[in-house]
């Protein structure tokens, strides 16, 4: 019986420890690309298994904060400096092997977002 309990014991470490090992899938760099209502502007988007990420565009270098995760899906937020006024924006996404889809979300509208892993 001792065996057949240190058996199933061992076999949920395992389990466990290969469930943790997993990053999410949006954890990397992405060059991605905003479909703004001023056009078209690439950014490099980088997402960190720990929550915290950048987001670095043409209006400089911005913190992502409250990342979660969930499955495919990634949702976060920043606060871009547009002419002297922060916008805060909203992302949410999902990701298919290196490809990420999704918008952002702001008081002038959705905008889309569409990119690829580096």
């Amino acid at each position: 019986m001792r065996k057949l309990i240190g058996g199933f014991l061992a076999a949920a470490v395992l389990v466990l420890a290969s469930c943790a090992s997993t990053p999410p899938a949006a954890v990397g760099v992405w060059d991605i690309q905003l479909d703004t209502p001023l056009g078209a502007m690439p950014a490099t988007l980088t997402i960190t298994e720990d929550g915290t990420g950048s987001m670095d565009a043409a209006m400089g270098q911005q913190n992502i904060s409250g990342i979660v995760f969930d499955g495919d899906a990634v949702a976060f937020s920043t606060s871009i400096d547009a002419q002297g006024q922060s916008i805060m924006l909203n992302f949410a996404g999902t990701v298919e092997g290196d490809s990420l889809t999704g918008e952002f979300g702001s008081d002038f509208g959705a905008f889309g977002v569409t990119g690829s892993r580096k």
